[in-house]
């Protein structure tokens, strides 16, 4: 390699590199796409329909008070209560926060 009057090593510029552009089209033809999406929508017959309330808490939440964030903590409860709560299914340690934050409510 060679080197300049400092010892450093003087690299060569490479003349054969092609300049890429970043900016290309889409090749994505995007009106097939959107008939591709809407074709494969499950539309069920069967499904209840939604309510003011299930549409509320769908949406996000502007101009609503804050939710308070959570803390991670660590707490001993009897197996059995828990058990019983998971049993309940999916969302059972939000339903345990509900009815602790209900007591709390009412003790106040």
């Amino acid at each position: 390699m060679p080197r300049t009057e400092r010892g450093e090593i003087q690299f060569e510029k490479a003349t054969d590199m092609k300049r890429v552009s970043t900016s290309r089209k889409s090749s994505t033809k995007h009106p097939k796409v959107r008939k591709a999406i809407d074709a494969a929508i499950v539309r069920d017959a069967d499904a209840a329909k939604w309510t003011p309330e299930m549409f509320a808490r769908a949406i996000a939440r502007r101009g609503l008070k804050a939710v308070p964030k959570k803390a991670l903590l660590s707490l001993r409860i009897d197996s059995d209560v828990i058990e019983w709560f998971r049993k309940q299914g999916a969302g059972y340690q939000s339903r345990m926060n509900a009815l602790l934050r209900a007591y709390m409510e009412a003790h106040k």
